[in-house]
């Protein structure tokens, strides 16, 4: 006694496949969906017995076939596509364990479901990650499938919707579509293919924000693409990524983690050169939250860009500022970079006046360097001398001061200090966060403003 459960496929009789062929050919009973029987009928035995019924009578087709398959018959299961996905198979296979009929054996013979057909008659849309899911509620709640379609358009799925819509099930297309447009482009490609395989055979390519869902009914299949799936004449394609590999080099990935920062940073309002810098700053600390990170004054990147290509110097407070800053920059435009923290001078001048290195540091550089770019990366003490000395000091002129000091103590109060200075241009990383890291970003975004137009045009 054995039941097999098999799929016919979409429609056209050359889709079904030759293992399913011979089941019918040989089965003593077939039970199905009355409308799948003229797929398949040409093939039965002469004696066969058919046993037609009606649509949503799956638990009565599965009750048939156990109540056959007791009686010694060789009875075959059929239904639309493949068996095993929203077909027959799987609650045939959950009545017969429930009542744990062991005796019966079970098979499951695949065909060729309608979104593998639908996918081939569009050519390429199922090239990468994809899902299926159904819109029937009649038996899933519908909050369980919303669920599934969120994780679908967060996840960037390219999704096959079966049972997309009926007569007495009509809003539940038009709220996927709500959603998927929270999470994808409106011009995501959309394809309706109705009565796939069969002479009926319709398919309509559209996009997620153009799509009518009156266009769809229960003989349809929806296919909704990914972020890169594109159309080609009447073909969609969704890249696997063979022509756009993984960055190995360096280089590349510096530009593929900056592409990622700069989707971030796009819709932010500012200049180009800010949102530059904004990028660089962001690719430092790794987190795409701190987009209000950066404050800097009208025009003062673009004005430094023409002062470091013309060979401007640099101060900083700290080596590791200095080191942070690319070599290949200065280098190319001769800029020398200056940071008195460890001359045996600035020692002195810190003992005889009880300051901070960072400190008595400044007041050397400002003595020797007056017209300098200084960057803050570390010490408030260091951003206060230079906000005071611009005050205080008419030969002080640099050509802007970066604040980026970092810590708990007088770090807020030296970068609001030099952000109320209307003399002179500047650029700080807000509250407490900051550090060497981030000053140099800010430099190194400087040297770099040509590349923002790459990612803001």
């Amino acid at each position: 006694m054995k039941i097999t459960v098999a799929g016919i496929g979409p429609g056209d009789k050359q889709y079904i496949l030759p293992i399913v062929h011979k089941a019918v050919a040989i089965a003593e009973v077939v039970i199905g969906y009355s409308y799948y029987f003229q797929f398949v009928e040409e093939f039965f035995l002469s004696d066969v017995e058919r046993i037609e019924m009606p649509l949503g009578k799956e638990e009565g087709r599965a009750e048939v076939a156990i109540e056959h398959a007791l009686k010694g018959k060789n009875v075959l299961v059929i239904g639309s596509g493949d068996a095993s996905i929203y077909s027959m198979a799987s609650i045939v296979y959950e009545m017969v364990a429930k009542r744990e009929l062991g005796q019966i054996e079970l098979e499951t013979l695949p065909g060729i479901s309608a979104f593998l057909a639908a996918g081939s008659k569009l050519g390429a849309p199922l090239g990468h990650d994809f899902c299926c899911i159904s819109l029937s509620d009649l038996m899933t709640p519908w909050n369980s499938i919303e669920k599934r379609i969120r994780g679908a358009a967060m996840g960037d799925f390219v999704t096959s919707l079966y049972n997309p819509r009926s007569i007495k099930r009509h809003w539940q297309l038009g709220r996927l579509k709500k959603i998927f447009l929270e999470e994808r482009d409106p011009s995501t490609p959309v394809a309706i293919v109705r009565q796939v395989t069969r002479k009926e055979e319709n398919i309509r390519i559209t996009t997620l924000g153009e799509f009518n869902t009156d266009w769809v009914d229960m003989f349809s299949l929806v296919i909704i693409g990914n972020s890169q799936t594109f159309q080609y004449k009447q073909h969609l394609i969704t890249p696997r990524g063979y022509l756009n590999r993984k960055p190995e080099t360096g280089s590349e990935i510096q530009q593929a983690s900056f592409n990622v920062v700069a989707e971030k940073v796009r819709p932010l309002k500012g200049s180009v050169a800010e949102k530059w810098a904004l990028t660089r700053v962001i690719h430092t600390t790794g987190d795409l939250n701190d987009t209000e990170l950066l404050e800097v004054s009208d025009k003062a990147l673009e004005q430094w860009n023409e002062f470091l290509r013309a060979g401007g110097d640099i101060v900083t407070d700290v080596t590791m500022v200095k080191a942070g800053i690319t070599k290949a920059f200065s280098k190319k435009y001769g800029n020398q970079i200056f940071c008195h923290l460890n001359d045996d001078e600035t020692t002195l001048v810190a003992d005889k006046k009880g300051l901070t290195r960072s400190q008595a540091g400044m007041q050397i550089a400002i003595e020797k360097h007056p017209n300098a770019l200084y960057v803050v990366g570390n010490a408030p003490t260091a951003l206060f001398e230079i906000t005071e000395s611009i005050r205080t000091k008419e030969a002080f002129t640099p050509a802007g001061v970066i604040g980026a000091p970092v810590g708990f103590i007088n770090v807020i109060e030296s970068k609001e200090q030099l952000s109320q200075l209307e003399t002179t241009d500047w650029a700080i990383i807000r509250g407490n966060k900051g550090g060497s890291n981030l000053a140099a970003s800010i430099v190194n975004a400087v040297f770099t403003l040509e590349e923002a137009d790459n990612y803001y045009k």
